[in-house]
């Protein structure tokens, strides 16, 4: 369920990338965006459980946070040449060859952390039968967007290989995902250091590239309009990848990266119908989006039904033993926590003043930029808008809710 919702999200969230359709630069929308998921990633974890949560779990495990600074960095570079992608070669190229990164986490998993190791042919034929239909039915979509778009596509070699990279760095990017929570850290801490290593990477890519600080400051000043909007991409971005942290965390990254490339499946969704892109279009257009879509359902549902055997679980309870034999971490706890518990729950950790500030803050920067905003300059379809707004809403809540109820956000 949280892989699925975190595809929901992660597939609203890149419609602000369509900005660079306009003319604004890359490092502007995505540094507009690590600037809103900076602003959320901070909000969230202390509304629903504190700094002081927060911060204990960080003390109690020191050297994850490297491991969640380098996650950051990867995410910026990678999510820098998807625009570049998206410029380069189109949405349609670029967005399979995105997915192929289900593929690098399921190995990454593989070879580091003995997913799927001792789980027997059913499983392995649901995860990897299941991850390869996602990618083909991406292909089909990204053929049906080609259709749509009647571009001849440019297989610009750049565009190409920034697409295959971001593709290989979102893949790898799992590495400190798995590893911070096979030794018992709670995903809301984790992406608290996260975003300190997006903001740094990203802030600095974007000054050395656009020339310094007065010639990015300028082009941040005329894409002004669009800041609203980039920061609400980043803030649907830190919900689907919150969702996608708490998959990486119960099911490992062998089955939350190819959930998450249904986002794809999502962000046609936006495009076709808030966007009306898919308006007067061929029988064969609607046939291969029928057809992809269905195509991604199935293997999404396959892999959520590839639940894990005891042999599986047994491959992975030695590789937490071996992360806590060599960080000297209690194994019980840890397997406590894996298991859906809360042991730092124990120490009544309570609220601080500042959680309050923190979250006023935030809500303060988006009314902000919403009153210095313009409507987006897209023709967009309000009331499907508001009907796939109603879906991200519905999932947010039903998902959270279970997710609540069975680990209280552990």
């Amino acid at each position: 369920m949280c892989g699925l919702t975190a595809g929901i999200w992660l597939g609203a969230a890149e419609a602000p990338t369509k900005f660079v359709t306009i003319g604004v630069s890359p490092f502007v929308i995505s540094l507009g965006m690590v600037c809103g998921v900076f602003v959320a990633r901070w909000t969230l974890p202390t509304v629903l459980k504190g700094t002081g949560y927060i911060f204990q779990d960080l003390r109690e495990k020191p050297h994850l946070i490297v491991w969640a600074l380098l996650a950051g960095a990867l995410w910026s570079v990678a999510n820098t040449l998807s625009i570049f992608a998206i410029r380069d070669v189109g949405l349609e190229i670029a967005f399979p060859l995105w997915n192929t990164a289900s593929l690098v986490g399921l190995l990454w998993g593989y070879l580091f952390f003995q997913e799927l190791r001792g789980a027997g042919a059913g499983v392995w034929t649901k995860v990897l039968g299941g991850s390869i239909a996602i990618v083909i039915g991406a292909v089909l979509l990204s053929h049906a967007s080609s259709q749509v778009t009647r571009a001849a596509p440019h297989r610009n070699v750049l565009g190409i290989t920034a697409a295959l990279a971001a593709a290989a760095l979102w893949g790898t990017m799992f590495l400190p995902y798995r590893k911070a929570y096979i030794s018992g850290m709670n995903p809301l801490s984790f992406v608290t250091i996260f975003t300190f290593g997006e903001l740094i990477t990203m802030g600095s890519l974007a000054l050395v590239f656009r020339g310094g600080v007065n010639p990015l400051l300028h082009e941040i000043g005329v894409a002004r309009p669009a800041l609203f909007w980039l920061f609400l991409g980043g803030f649907c971005w830190v919900v689907g990848d919150l969702f996608a942290q708490y998959a990486a965390k119960y099911v490992g990254i062998g089955r939350t990266a190819p959930l998450m490339c249904t986002n794809q499946l999502w962000g046609l969704a936006w495009g076709a119908l808030v966007f009306s892109e898919l308006t007067g279009e061929s029988r064969i257009s609607l046939i291969l989006v029928v057809g992809g879509s269905l195509v991604m359902t199935i293997g999404a549902i396959a892999i959520s039904f590839a639940v894990a055997p005891e042999g599986e679980q047994s491959a992975r309870r030695l590789a937490t033993r071996r992360e806590c034999d060599r960080y000297c971490l209690d194994v019980e706890r840890v397997e406590a926590a894996l298991s859906g518990g809360d042991p730092l729950s124990v120490k009544g950790l309570g609220r601080r003043w500042w959680d309050g500030v923190i979250v006023v803050t935030a809500i303060g920067i988006f009314l902000l930029l919403a009153a210095a905003t313009e409507r987006p300059p897209f023709t967009l379809n309000a009331r499907w808008a508001a009907g796939l707004l109603g879906i991200m809403l519905a999932s947010l809540f039903g998902c959270g809710y279970l997710l609540w109820r069975r680990t209280r956000f552990s």
